[in-house]
Order: structure tokens, then C-alpha cells, then sequence
């Protein structure tokens, strides 16, 4: 029941399943090695040597004896899958693929978290201690799902929890006596009193589940409860809090290749060139040789004005812009995505500003969903000059943006010195790079290329020169980082296709990543290093020396009059942008960020199955009742064989109705005297009393005669007593009656009943260890 927090996190959520089966067979060792009995470091080896036995069956069966018996491969294999595992993770964010890795990392943590909670909770008998890892288990899950359901999975496992530390109590009390779980009376009519301690613990736990749901909504220091609507946001309230982001890239390449093209975005901008409007939503800052991510960073109150952006000098040419921005009512993107380097912002909702990306981040559960927002930014114009001419960055803003982990593959900084040879500044250096990428590098743009993971990654890319945005992006600025170049990589959408109407539509197929590098006295600049995609920036297209990148006012060398495969170009890309084929490529699409397109599938089931609950549940005493009665005033008695049967089947729905309606059954009384009570407490009529009378002539026939006769209309003179006994009953009584009925307890008796003699028969099967040896003395002579 924790496990289901895990739900949300990865997507098909069929692992469950088999997790579910595997746990069941685990602690059903445990049980046994129990009842033998064995000794409990014998019973957790037992369980641990199955579980491993299970894993190699289910994630390494061909490396394995037999396919069962896991040896030096099979444990080569699963340490593997670990591996794997933990790269996916690093590279996915939920809902992440059901990858072999991930599988194995999800159903074996289950399985570890079972064996220690069994072995706490039953071996060594101390069932509280067992709710550590069973936090442990559910806090993982909870830090990482940012879904709206997370009080459903909380209340998942805080009830598997209590119901744990219940079956301990009524365990305990069982050594006591019998402990009854149904309302059982005695035949004083008074409860049986060891039911009250597992009934009160009960009421506790449903009291505290409710206190844990609805209290943090009332409290002022704690905004975000399970049930808040907007969900938990990622920074605190006032002026403090931090953002610690995931990768918005995750499954990249799977969303390039969708046919099915939706707009995320319209604006409509007073820019004269909306070729260059990229609209960017995050950066990603942070290396760790595996891949691009952004750094958990301090966040604000949104100020009025944004401040400059860092290392803007007043002498770099600019121009002032104001974008108006509608997102998709189905687009729900945590961060905003907005124009670089952003100015001001007028918009409505519970945003947070982080000061080093000039990023605005939803908080408590904000996001883009439907909104419309305006964004006044710069489109900074420097010269091929100022950005040759830059002076070297701060100290601690190149150290931190120039570091590069000890595992990158030397291969990486050795290219990036043989592409850039010759470059007599940073800037020279960069257009290179770009250069490479994009024209003479021989690099193709390709969809179907796996994103890749690991500290060889990028050194694939560079060998193989097939891979799409993210692939340009991260090895670019990779390489700038090697020749001491600040760089990071930019998430957002590329320009959108100019409409009609004026406004610009920005679609799947727009998303895209780029690198950024700083120049001190420009900042943060763009380049596009990604070929077919984007607009080349004019500031790298000017002749530079040693630079192949052509002069925009001239035609292309490398143009060619030949017919193009490629799909036509869309209406708002220049000629000269065609030229260089870097019109937004209609094949390619991208998912940037979180976005939700309606529930998922195993929400609905679960959404649908509650919702089924939440309708049959209450009814079901009614329909239990309805079917209790039917099948004992059904077609019986056909002959003297059966009349015994139907005239006490009949009797007993009778003093069940007699008791739905409050007439408590004593079943010390003979038949007579209980139809003499029926009729006195029911105010029953002549008719309805001769009834009563004549069914209680036929079970004393059944109980007394040789040979009791057969007596018609039995289930007749029922149905005339019910009748009778609801006309005389208030609205309330008959309404505790239909929905409710008391006699729904023997339902819960009977289950009781049949649960000791499952147990008893259980125990009889089985062999004890307990009996004395034959040489020994007897426990009598004992």
C-alpha cells in the first residue's frame, strides 16, 4: 500500500503488479519459516535467498542456472540493471519509462522494504518500528511526484500502516482470549468487551487520518495540505525559499518523432523582427558529465521592474520589446516562458522569481494552464567587435560556469582545441564551434538518435555526428566550458510561424534547446549550433576572420538549386533563413517541461474504481439484505425433504426483518413467545399477528413433529409482515432499515466464523515440531 505512492513516477504503472505478486510469495516464506518453526535469522535468510531467487527469475532468467539459480553472470547482470537504472533516472523525470533498470530499482526496493518491515513487524514481533521504512519508502515517492492524487496515495499507505499496527493489538489481545470482530451480543444483549479495544483503535486511526488531511489547510504556516487544490509549490512564502528543478528535457526524442503538431503558445510582439524571438524557460547550469541540469537556486518575490541582466553594458546596442503571451489551456508549465533578457512582467497568479536565470517558477502548484500574461524584454544587438573585445568574466562567475568534471572523455577537449585552432579570442572560438555543428562539420540532424547517457555521451555524439538539439546544445557548450568559455543550456521554443492576423503561433514542434555563452559587457548570448533548426544569430554571421559562416547579404555557397526533400518551409521563414535550411523542421516536435494532456490511464481505473466504491459500498448492506431475502423466500419446499430448510429460512428472515426494524432478536425464547414479541413491539394488525402466529406453528412442526408437514404460503406471511412492520415504523426507521439494516451483522459473524475454521483446519494440515520426542518423558509424566 506505501508502494502505490510510487505510482505516479513511472509510466506503465504495470510494475505494480509484479511487485505485488513477488511480495506476496516473499512474505508468504516468512510465514511459513514461522509456523516450522525456524529461527528467525533462519527465517529472514530463507526470505532473502527467495527474493533473490525471485529477482533473477523475473530480470535475469537467461543468465541464470536453470533459470532459476542465480550465479557470478546473473549477479553481473542485475548490478548492470542497477547501473542502467540509476542513469534513467537521472535522465527521466516522471513519469519516467518503465526502462529494465528502473524496473528492477522499483521492484526490488519493494521487495526490500517488505523483507524489513515483515521481518520487524512479525519476526521480531514490534510492528511501530516497521513504519520507518515505510516512511522511508513513501517519502522518496512523495519527493519526487508533483501530481494532484498525492493525498490519495498518503491515504493508501497511512491506512496500510494502521492497519499493520492494529493487527498487532488484536494480535496481542487474541493471547487474552478470542477477540470477536463483529458487533456481537451477548445473549444479555450487551457487546462482547474485547471488542472495544480493536474497535476504539479503529476510530483513532480514522480521526487521524482525517486530522492529518484537513488541519494543515486551516494552519497559516502550512498553506500546502495534501487536499490544497493548487498542490505543493516550490519555494516558501515572503522573501526566502529555493528551487531545486528537474530536467525539462526528459523524453525529448520520443516527443520529436510524434506526427501530431499542437500550439502551446500564441504572442503577439511590437518586435520588427520576429525571426530572432526565441522564447526561453529555463536554463540548465549545472555539469556533472552525464548530463545538463539546473542548479537548485535561491528564489524571490517577482520584482517590479526585473533587474539588468548581469554583464550588460550601456554602450551594447538594444531595443525594448513588449510581448503579449497566451499559453494553451492545456499547456500546465511550471516555469514561464518568456523572452531573454526579460525587463518586466505583468501577469496574474502565485509566481517566484529566480535572480540568476531571470526565471519565474510557479508556486504552490502555478503554472501556465490558460493564461495570458505580458513580458516587456531586450533584444540585445552587440557587434562582432564587442563580443571579440570582451574582457575575461569575474572570477567566480568563470569558475563556476567553466567547471567541467573530471570524467568528460579527453576526446571532448582535444576537438574542441583542433576546431577552434587558429581563433585568436573566446568569441572566434565560439563562432567556430557553431560553425562546426551547423555547416562544415558534417553533423546530420536526426530524431531517431538515442538521447544517450553517461560520461560518454557526448564523445558518441561527436563520433557518430547524427543527434538532434539536445545533442548540439549539450556538446557545444561542453566544448566551451574545455576552452574556458562560461556556457549553459537554454530550454524554450524556437520562433513560431508568423499567422495572418499578425500574431506568431508557437507550437510542439518549435520546442528546443540552445547553449548560451557569456561575453563580459553582452552576458548571456545566444548561439545555434543545432542545424535546420532556429535562426542564426546576426552576431555570428558578420566576417569574421577565420569563420566559414557566409555574408547575409549575399548569396549562399552552399546553396543548392537543387530540389529539396524536406517539407516546404512555413510562410514565416525568410529567404535567407531557407538558404541556410534553418527553418523550423516540420518532422521534428518537442515536450519542454511538464506538461499534462488529461490524466493518464491508471489515474482514470483508480479515479473510476474509487469513485465505484465510494457508490457500492454504502449500498451494499442494502444489496446484500435484498439478496439474503430473495434466496430464502425463493422456490423452495417443493417436497418433505425441503420443508425443513425453507419453514427455518423463512423464520429467520423473519426475526432479521423484526430486527432491521428494532426488534432485537433473543434467541432464548421459543418460536411462540418470539411471534407474541413481534407482534407487541411491532403494533402489528390481526391479520399481520395471525401471520407471525402461523409461521412460528411451522417451525414448532420443524422442530418438534415426526414428520412436520408441508405449509403454504409461508413466504407470503412474510412479505405481509414486513408490510405490516413498515407502515407502523417512523421515516427514520425505515430508512436505517433499507440502507442500513442491523441484520447485516451476521454477515460479519459468519466471516469470523468461517476465518477460525479456515485457521483451524490450517493448523491441523500442518506438522508440528512441538510434540515430544519418544525417548523423552511424556508432558504428563513430566
Amino acid at each position: 500500500m506505501a508502494a502505490c505512492a510510487l505510482l505516479p513516477l513511472v509510466s506503465p504503472a504495470t510494475w505494480i503488479v509484479q511487485a505485488a505478486l513477488l511480495l506476496a510469495v516473499q512474505s508468504g516464506v516468512g510465514a511459513a519459516a514461522r509456523r516450522v518453526p525456524l529461527a528467525r535469522p533462519l527465517t529472514v535468510a530463507a526470505q532473502v535467498l527467495v527474493t533473490l531467487v525471485l529477482l533473477t527469475l523475473v530480470c535475469a532468467r537467461q543468465q541464470a542456472a536453470a533459470g532459476l539459480v542465480p550465479g557470478p553472470e546473473a549477479f553481473r547482470h542485475l548490478a548492470d540493471l542497477v547501473r542502467q537504472g540509476a542513469d534513467d533516472v537521472s535522465r527521466y523525470t516522471t513519469p519516467a519509462p518503465l526502462t529494465d533498470g528502473i524496473r528492477l530499482l522499483l521492484v526490488g526496493g519493494v521487495l526490500l522494504i517488505g523483507l524489513i518491515v515483515d521481518t520487524v513487524a512479525v519476526t521480531l514481533r514490534s510492528a511501530a518500528p516497521a513504519g520507518l521504512p515505510l516512511l522511508a519508502l513513501y517519502s522518496v515517492a512523495a519527493g519526487l511526484s508533483n501530481g494532484g492524487s498525492d493525498w490519495l496515495w498518503f491515504l493508501v499507505a497511512a491506512a496500510g500502516y494502521l492497519m499493520l499496527l492494529l493487527a498487532e493489538g488484536r494480535d496481542r489481545l487474541s493471547q487474552w482470549g478470542r477477540v470477536f470482530s463483529g458487533a456481537a451480543r451477548a445473549p444479555g444483549g450487551e457487546r462482547d468487551g474485547a471488542v472495544a479495544p480493536v474497535r476504539t483503535g479503529r476510530r483513532i486511526g480514522v480521526v487521524a487520518l482525517g486530522v492529518a488531511l484537513v488541519v494543515p489547510l486551516a494552519l497559516p504556516g502550512m498553506r500546502s495540505g495534501l487536499l490544497d487544490p493548487a498542490g505543493a509549490g516550490v519555494g516558501g512564502h515572503g522573501d526566502g525559499g529555493t528551487i531545486s528543478a528537474v530536467n525539462p528535457l526528459v523524453s525529448l526524442r520520443d516527443s520529436l518523432n510524434v506526427d501530431e503538431d499542437r500550439t502551446v503558445l500564441s504572442l503577439r510582439t511590437d518586435s520588427q523582427d520576429a525571426s530572432d524571438l526565441y522564447v526561453r524557460i529555463v536554463s540548465l547550469d549545472d555539469f556533472d558529465g552525464t548530463t545538463w541540469k539546473p542548479s537548485q537556486r535561491h528564489i524571490v518575490a517577482v520584482p517590479d521592474p526585473l533587474p539588468a541582466p548581469a554583464g550588460l553594458a550601456a554602450d551594447v546596442p538594444r531595443t525594448e520589446i513588449t510581448t503579449t503571451i497566451s499559453a494553451a489551456d492545456w499547456y500546465a508549465q511550471d516555469w514561464l516562458p518568456m523572452p531573454y533578457p526579460p525587463s518586466g512582467v505583468r501577469i496574474r497568479g502565485s509566481w517566484r522569481y529566480e535572480p540568476v536565470g531571470m526565471t519565474l517558477v510557479g508556486d504552490h502548484g502555478q503554472n501556465t494552464r490558460g493564461l495570458t500574461y505580458q513580458v516587456t524584454s531586450l533584444q540585445v544587438q552587440p557587434t562582432a567587435e564587442q563580443l571579440a573585445t570582451a574582457p575575461d568574466p569575474a572570477p567566480a562567475l568563470k569558475r563556476e560556469y567553466t567547471k567541467v568534471p573530471k570524467a568528460l572523455p579527453a576526446v571532448v577537449a582535444a576537438t574542441a582545441r583542433q576546431v577552434t585552432e587558429g581563433a585568436a579570442n573566446h568569441y572566434e572560438q565560439a563562432v567556430k564551434l557553431q560553425d562546426w555543428f551547423a555547416l562544415d562539420g558534417g553533423f546530420q540532424y536526426d530524431t531517431r538518435v538515442e538521447v544517450g547517457s553517461g560520461p560518454q555521451a557526448i564523445s558518441r555524439f561527436l563520433k557518430d555526428k547524427r543527434g538532434f538539439c539536445v545533442h548540439f546544445s549539450f556538446a557545444m557548450a561542453a566544448m566551451a566550458r574545455t576552452l574556458g568559455i562560461p556556457a549553459r543550456v537554454a530550454v524554450g521554443f524556437a520562433p513560431g510561424s508568423v499567422q495572418g492576423d499578425g500574431t506568431i503561433t508557437v507550437g510542439l514542434k518549435d520546442a528546443h534547446a540552445w547553449p548560451e555563452l557569456y561575453f563580459e559587457g553582452v552576458g548571456w548570448t545566444r548561439f545555434e549550433p543545432t542545424p535546420t533548426r532556429g535562426t542564426t544569430p546576426s552576431y555570428t554571421q558578420s566576417e569574421t576572420p577565420g569563420t566559414t559562416l557566409p555574408n547575409p547579404a549575399a548569396p549562399s555557397p552552399q546553396a543548392s538549386t537543387a530540389p529539396s526533400a524536406a517539407p516546404s518551409a512555413t510562410t514565416g521563414c525568410p529567404p535567407r533563413m531557407r538558404r541556410l535550411q534553418e527553418c523550423p523542421s516540420p518532422s521534428a516536435q518537442a515536450v519542454v517541461g511538464h506538461q499534462e494532456d488529461g490524466p493518464r490511464p491508471f489515474v482514470i481505473a483508480a479515479w473510476t474504481l474509487a469513485g465505484l466504491a465510494v457508490l457500492v459500498l454504502p449500498l451494499s448492506p442494502l444489496l446484500w439484505r435484498r439478496r439474503l431475502r430473495s434466496v430464502r423466500l425463493g422456490a423452495h419446499g417443493r417436497g418433505e425433504r425441503d420443508t425443513a430448510p425453507h419453514t427455518l429460512a423463512v423464520w429467520q428472515e423473519l426475526t432479521d426483518t423484526a430486527w432491521d426494524f428494532g426488534i432485537l432478536p433473543d434467541e432464548s425464547q421459543t418460536p411462540r413467545r418470539t411471534a407474541a414479541r413481534i407482534v407487541r413491539l411491532g403494533h402489528l394488525d390481526p391479520v399481520a399477528a395471525e401471520s407471525v402466529h402461523r409461521l412460528a406453528d411451522a417451525v414448532e412442526q420443524v422442530l418438534y413433529a415426526p414428520r412436520p408437514r408441508p405449509v403454504a404460503g409461508l413466504a407470503a406471511d412474510v412479505r405481509r409482515v414486513t408490510d405490516a412492520l413498515r407502515a407502523t415504523a417512523s421515516r427514520r426507521t425505515r430508512l436505517r432499515a433499507l440502507l442500513a439494516p442491523r441484520s447485516a451483522a451476521r454477515l460479519a459473524w459468519a466471516f469470523s466464523a468461517r476465518w477460525a475454521a479456515a485457521k483451524s483446519r490450517a493448523a491441523a494440515l500442518l506438522p508440528t515440531l512441538r510434540r515430544p520426542s519418544p525417548r523423552g518423558p511424556s508432558r504428563q509424566e513430566g
